[in-house]
């Protein structure tokens, strides 16, 4: 146990910051929701914002530019397939035999699918979806089904994405809730990135009251290789807002996914 608390520590102080970013956003000094606070000059600046640094970078993501288009994906492929013959040659295969022909071609166009969100912005998903609504009560879709690849052994991850806002006068199409799922999925991941991903481009999108998000996966690189667990799962969750802060919304949440 000793050893494991500094990253506990570590992981506790990243969550606390990112909900701190969302209260930046949500409230100004006076408490009103929906506008950010003033901004501050570089002599007002603090240490407590250079520490926050790694989290703006997640905050910031759902805005960042397209790193690859479809044109990319034709100039790209030729040597992809180059690069998957030479790790057949690798693995003591003869890429030349009729079963393996066409393979680096296929498996080439295969992984540009599986890292298709690369392709598409979430503002772009975003804008002709949000709608003003005098709604304030919670707004769940669960079960998303969810298909991403783990970064650190090019494996999938596949699993269901729960997700619920409170909504301060704003809603989105329900349909774009799982669009940002795969956006997000179809890159090379760790799930706890990607559940912060999701839940902070809703928070950036729609201002409301709070976002939760909860992950349960499995991991293809416990089950095929390492450990070898057949039947193990990861669950990861990102709360914000009054989802983080009030007990009895995170519990009705987390009630509603599990009913």
């Amino acid at each position: 146990m000793e050893r494991a608390l500094p990253t506990q520590q570590k992981d506790a102080e990243a969550t606390g910051e990112l909900n701190g970013l969302f209260d930046a956003m949500m409230r100004k000094p006076g408490g009103r929701p929906g506008q950010a606070p003033p901004a501050q000059t570089p002599a007002e600046s603090t240490p407590q914002q250079t520490s926050s640094s790694s989290s703006c970078s997640v905050t910031e993501s759902w805005r960042e530019v397209r790193t690859r288009s479809v044109e990319d994906n034709e100039m790209s492929l030729p040597s992809l397939a180059t690069a998957y013959t030479s790790i057949l040659r690798g693995l003591g295969e003869d890429p030349q035999r009729q079963g393996l022909l066409k393979t680096p071609r296929r498996a080439a166009t295969a992984m540009q699918f599986f890292t298709k969100g690369y392709q598409e912005k979430i503002i772009d998903v975003m804008n002709d979806a949000i709608f003003d609504e005098d709604h304030d009560e919670m707004v769940i879709v669960k079960d998303i089904d969810m298909f991403s690849m783990c970064e650190h052994h090019l494996v999938p991850i596949f699993g269901r994405v729960h997700i619920g806002y409170l909504p301060d006068k704003r809603v989105l199409g329900l349909s774009k809730l799982a669009r940002i799922v795969e956006i997000y999925s179809r890159r090379l991941q760790v799930q706890e990135r990607l559940t912060k991903q999701i839940a902070v481009a809703i928070t950036e999108a729609l201002k409301p009251a709070g976002v939760g998000v909860v992950i349960e996966a499995t991991h293809m690189c416990m089950v095929m290789r390492g450990v070898q667990k057949m039947n193990s799962k990861t669950v990861t969750s990102t709360m914000l807002g009054v989802f983080r802060e009030d007990p009895k919304t995170r519990d009705e949440f987390l009630t509603l996914i599990r009913g």
